[in-house]
């Protein structure tokens, strides 16, 4: 096997890791500072392990539209507020409109396509920052959720009758086998379909194209606008998956639901590789992103530290990931 030829490479294969690596210090770490009752290590326990991977489910689904909308150099901070929206579409269809799962399902992800595509537009056509766009669109989302929600939460009871929700919905707050969460069963099949999507497809090529360059991008004849449209159209549909996912899993729908889970959805994408200049990073990469941030969450409450403390952790862990990808600027 030949050795690197320069620095620069080196570096490219160490940082293409560095997630992953990053994820296996963590998760070491944990299982030493876990507290134990009767002998046995409380982090690595089976219950505890599926509330990680359900808790991180939500955030890990917006994480992955928000990688490639970061790609593409922009910043979707609309997300947590579709989720939002979505929630309380999702319940108020089921229970007070009476819709069955598919059809109030399949509207309320219709919602979050067009909601992230007419972002996308502005973004794209218009010229505005997406960090303007998606400011503006996060304050229409929750807008829109307390109007339609008469600014309450809209709980969810199953049943057959009146004012209830189908049963099979409770299906999202399961388990299989009794295990493993199905809100992580869908975000580890959308992580997948994402990473193959990331790395085989033409439409993926587009967006580290524009990223890295837009106006080479756009003289090489990549249709930039569509591009861009479909990827805010693919984040919005992303959100909306995870509202549906949180009603399930939280029995309700609420306009204030997903407030802050794009920021954490940002962290997740930062931690994992990505670059906020566009351009560079991998799908792998977000997902281990989402998982670290999932375990350092649920290690520290195991601990009892103080929220306050946990904040300043989670910060000065997202303030490094920063520095790293500075560093690795710097070796290139």
């Amino acid at each position: 096997m030949r050795r690197p030829r320069s620095r620069r490479e080196l570096a490219d294969r160490l940082f293409a890791v560095q997630s992953l690596f990053a994820l296996l210090v963590i998760f070491v770490v944990a299982i030493l500072a876990s507290p134990r009752r009767d002998g046995e290590i409380l982090f690595l326990t089976a219950g505890n392990l599926g509330n990680i991977v359900r808790a991180v489910s939500e955030i890990g689904i917006i994480a992955i539209g928000m990688t490639f909308v970061v790609l593409l150099g922009g910043i979707d901070l609309s997300v947590g507020a579709i989720l939002g929206l979505s929630a309380v579409g999702t319940a108020t269809l089921m229970v007070d409109s009476g819709l069955g799962i598919l059809p109030a399902v399949a509207a309320v992800l219709a919602i979050g396509v067009l909601f992230g595509a007419l972002q996308g537009y502005a973004v794209a056509r218009l010229g505005i920052q997406s960090f303007i766009v998606t400011l503006a669109g996060l304050q229409v989302a929750r807008g829109i959720a307390r109007i339609w929600s008469g600014g309450l939460g809209i709980p969810i009871a199953y049943g057959d009758g009146p004012q209830e929700a189908p049963p099979a919905f409770e299906l999202l707050n399961g388990s299989m086998n009794g295990v493993l969460p199905v809100p992580a069963v869908l975000f580890v099949l959308i992580g997948v379909a994402a990473v193959v999507v990331l790395r085989t497809t033409a439409f993926a090529r587009h967006v580290y194209a524009i990223g890295g360059n837009e106006k080479a991008a756009r003289l090489s004849g990549v249709p930039v606008t569509r591009v861009k449209v479909a990827v805010f159209a693919v984040a919005g549909l992303l959100a909306a998956v995870a509202g549906v996912v949180h009603a399930g899993q939280l029995n309700q729908g609420s306009p204030n639901d997903g407030a802050g889970y794009e920021l954490d959805a940002i962290a997740a994408v930062v931690i994992g590789g990505t670059s906020l200049a566009g351009g560079s990073g991998s799908m792998g990469g977000t997902l281990a992103g989402a998982l670290l941030l999932g375990i350092l969450n649920n290690i520290l409450a195991l601990n009892n530290i103080d929220a306050n403390v946990q904040l300043l952790i989670k910060g000065l862990v997202i303030v490094l990931a920063a520095a790293l990808q500075k560093l690795r600027r710097g070796i290139a």
